[in-house]
This record gives C-alpha cells, sequence and structure tokens, in this order.
C-alpha cells in the first residue's frame, strides 16, 4: 500500500528513513489473502475438522452454498496475525466473532483490524478492537470485536504492504 495511504491513517512519530507510526484510535490496519484448497488440508489436520461443507463440493451445494467453502476460523485467524505481524510479543486477549457469509476457496478477503478505545495497563497497552473481514471489496463476511495487549504503541511500517 503506498505511503499516502498510510499517512490518512497513521501519524509519524520520527522522520528516519524507516517509517515509524502511533497506533492511535481509529486507525485501521488490514491484510488481503485468498485461502487455497492446501490451506484447507493443513487447517483441517492441525484441527482436526473435517467437516464435509469444506471438503465435499455436492454436500456443501446440498447444504445452500455454491461451492466448499473455508472455515471460518481460518478466516478469523488472520486478525491475530495482523496485529502480531505490527506489535511482536502482543497478546490476543479476547474475540468475538459473526460469522455473516460464506467464503469460498480462491475468493480475496480483506480483514480489517481497528482500534476502538486503548488505555495504559502497566507497561503495556490494553487495545479494544473492531475485527471485520470483507469479500468483494463490500461484503461483511465476519464481524467482530477483539482485546488484545500491545507492548507498545509504536510500529514499524517499513516494506509493510497490508496496512
Amino acid at each position: 500500500m503506498s505511503l499516502k495511504r498510510l499517512s490518512s491513517f497513521l501519524i509519524p512519530t520520527s522522520s528516519f528513513s524507516t517509517s515509524h507510526y502511533s497506533f492511535k484510535i481509529g486507525h485501521v490496519l488490514n491484510k488481503s489473502r485468498s485461502f487455497t484448497d492446501s490451506d484447507l488440508l493443513d487447517y483441517a489436520k492441525l484441527t482436526q475438522d473435517s467437516n464435509p461443507l469444506h471438503f465435499d463440493s455436492e454436500f456443501a451445494q446440498r447444504y445452500g452454498y455454491n461451492d466448499r467453502i473455508v472455515h471460518g476460523m481460518l478466516i478469523a485467524a488472520l486478525f491475530p496475525q495482523i496485529i502480531a505481524s505490527h506489535f511482536p510479543g502482543a497478546v490476543y486477549v479476547s474475540q468475538s466473532l459473526q460469522f455473516k457469509l460464506p467464503v469460498y476457496i480462491g475468493e480475496e478477503v480483506v480483514a480489517e483490524v481497528k482500534a476502538l478505545n486503548i488505555r495504559p495497563n502497566k507497561d503495556r497497552y490494553l487495545s479494544k478492537l473492531s475485527t471485520k473481514c470483507y469479500k468483494n471489496g463490500e461484503l461483511l463476511c465476519i464481524d467482530g470485536e477483539a482485546v488484545a495487549l500491545l507492548p507498545t504503541l509504536t510500529m514499524d511500517v517499513e516494506g509493510e504492504e497490508s496496512l
């Protein structure tokens, strides 16, 4: 993503060649991703979730889906990934989720984390976050909220493509 868009969401905290931004209420971080057959197989191996909705097209169609669907929790795993990539050492405290629409294999989704509230907590920061995932640019697939314990509010965004 271009630095121009970054500056609309984030406030620089230094003028070095590496850009540092201070995470504030209202700031948005995002990541896009498409899931493959291999992703679903790997996830199923780890979780033992072998629901036929994810692996059998005819079965999925019998239950009203266009094709096999991506595991909702696999998609939701993008949220803590976004936080950890910007705040190494962050602790994901809680997450609520509502699955609104199915995501099919190969569909691009954009996961978005928005700071709703930030408050100091000892030597860290407790942040309440809006967590949303969209497909086709505007269709809300997942809606939720999370709480994360951040070690700092300063982010290094040099070479960052997900913001």
